[in-house]
């Protein structure tokens, strides 16, 4: 079906477009496709609507003044077909509706089956179908009153219990299409809030996973800084006494070994399940600074320290782990792009002036240091993100005096 403007025509298959069910949901089933729930109803539907015009019936022929048997027998059977149309009520509401309410013009059998066909529309469709089937229904009561007047009762009185009943009817059925609605509106928030929820958690997935990787690039570019600098000076001392040698590979042996257990530890944490309690030793510190200087020193680099804080171990874990982050990735960089020079390493500062973390080195002199260590160039990169998380701020480059400098502030609440 083409979609036409407001000034043209609409066509055939439009027209016939207010007479169909307003779809409730996207993902509900198909028209006439009923379940068995349905098909129960559809059936107690029938049947009571048969029973409530057989009594009916019955109920007129008790009188003392019955119609004539024509008029009961044409009421039975026309009221008998009609209620047949009940089977199709769920995919032509409107039509079988209307189809119930001219036949109730003259017959009382089909009094109940009427009144679902209403509900049914009230239930399924839009307000304005809704209006025309009650409005139809209320006529055909009143046609009804006239071609089979009850001495008992006034016109007037049927008329007004009839407009009664049809508003009953239409605002039940409407009360259980809001409820429907409001139904659907719940689990479609409740899908959608689970879909978030999942969002986020793969979020949140993803940064740990980040992070993760960061601290693998920040420990493993250390360790393997320190391997390749020992075997550079294996390569470079092959007449180097024996003890020398044996020290040196010894070095390279425990680096290895620390880095496999780094490496080991990262990849543990990337397969661990959410639920269970992750065995990873404690993230180093501040007062983990001072052997990574000793260790640095033991690996070949001249490291000048100056520590300015009262107690290192006093710092607060986030800033104490960035700081140590800080101190490790400057000598990484050290041994990688200025071997053979002299790096002065300061940390200042205390609880409510906050930490200081400097690094320095002159630029590398001349002569042969042997291939430069390959790097990502991502490690600046990475430890800014990292100073920024903490609420620090970090800045390097090259001084007048022809050192280059990387500066960490970080805040040391009080």
């Amino acid at each position: 079906m083409t979609l036409t403007r407001p000034s043209e025509p609409t066509s055939p298959g439009r027209e016939r477009a207010w007479l169909m069910p307003a779809p409730v949901s996207p993902d509900a089933r198909p028209l006439g496709r009923r379940s068995a729930r349905d098909w129960l109803v559809d059936l107690c539907c029938f049947l009571l609507a048969g029973a409530c015009g057989t009594v009916l019936l019955g109920v007129t022929l008790s009188e003392p003044q019955p119609p004539a048997d024509a008029v009961l027998l044409i009421d039975a059977l026309a009221g008998g077909l009609a209620i047949w149309a009940l089977w199709w009520r769920r995919r032509w509401p409107v039509p079988v509706a209307l189809l119930l309410a001219l036949v109730g013009c003259f017959s009382e059998m089909v009094v109940l089956a009427a009144a679902i066909g209403l509900f049914t529309v009230a239930v399924h469709c839009r307000l304005v179908p809704v209006l025309v089937v009650a409005a139809v229904n209320v006529v055909s009561g009143g046609v009804f009153a006239l071609l089979r007047p009850d001495e008992e009762i006034s016109f007037a009185w049927l008329v007004a219990f009839t407009v009664l009943v049809t508003a009953a009817v239409v605002a039940w059925g409407m009360f259980v299409r809001a409820r429907r609605q409001l139904v659907l509106s719940w689990h479609e928030r409740a899908v959608r809030a689970e879909s978030e929820q999942l969002l986020r958690v793969e979020q949140a997935r993803h940064t740990e996973r980040t992070r993760i990787a960061r601290e693998m690039h920040d420990v493993l570019a250390h360790r393997l800084s320190l391997l390749s600098m020992h075997a550079g000076a294996l390569e470079f001392r092959p007449d180097a006494p024996p003890a020398e040698v044996a020290q040196a590979a010894g070095v390279v042996r425990a680096s290895a070994r620390q880095a496999l257990e780094d490496l080991r530890e990262v990849i543990g944490v990337l397969r661990e399940s959410p639920d269970e309690d992750g065995g990873t030793r404690p993230q180093p510190g501040l007062a983990d600074v001072p052997a990574l200087v000793e260790e640095s020193r033991e690996a070949g680099l001249r490291v000048r320290a100056e520590y300015g804080v009262a107690d290192l171990g006093a710092a607060p874990s986030v800033i104490g782990r960035t700081a140590y982050r800080v101190v490790q990735e400057a000598l990484t960089n050290v041994r990688k792009h200025a071997p053979g020079t002299v790096a002065t390493v300061s940390v200042t500062g205390g609880p409510g002036t906050g930490l200081t973390v400097d690094v320095r080195n002159p630029a590398p002199t001349g002569g042969a240091h042997g291939d430069a260590l390959p790097g990502a160039g991502t490690g600046l990169v990475g430890l800014l993100e990292r100073v920024t998380l903490a609420g620090g701020g970090l800045a390097h480059g090259w001084t007048p005096d022809g050192e280059f400098r990387l500066t960490a502030t970080l805040p040391w609440p009080a």
